[in-house]
């Protein structure tokens, strides 16, 4: 999973310990750990694969460009870059686990003001 999200974002996950990363962003950080790090946590607190309702959003320069860049290896891709009704162009995948995971650009005025972009 880490090498995952490595390559997705382009940024060195760190590690603690052999059983949890962080892959850290300008904006948060994603916390990964193994099964013995969810039981410290609470025993059966997170299951792989289990996720059905959140997303794990990353703000890129060009999702289009990173669409091309990604192709290049094993994603199991959603959608392609797609505009969605509230100005984001979004890229939708799966990470190995099978959540979902968008990288979206905001495209319209009112999306660019929102993301100071």
């Amino acid at each position: 999973m880490a090498e995952f999200y490595e390559r997705v974002t382009a940024l060195p996950v760190e590690w603690s310990t052999p059983d949890f990363a962080e892959l850290r962003t300008p904006a948060g950080t994603l916390a990964l750990g193994s099964t013995r790090t969810v039981a410290l946590f609470g025993e059966g607190s997170a299951r792989p694969a289990d996720n059905h309702t959140a997303i794990i959003e990353f703000l890129v320069t060009d999702v289009d460009a990173e669409y091309v860049r990604l192709r290049g290896f094993a994603v199991e891709f959603v959608n392609e870059p797609t505009t969605l009704p509230w100005g984001n162009r979004s890229l939708l995948f799966r990470d190995p686990d099978g959540n979902l995971v968008n990288l979206f650009t905001p495209v319209t005025p009112a999306a660019k003001e929102k993301f100071g972009r």
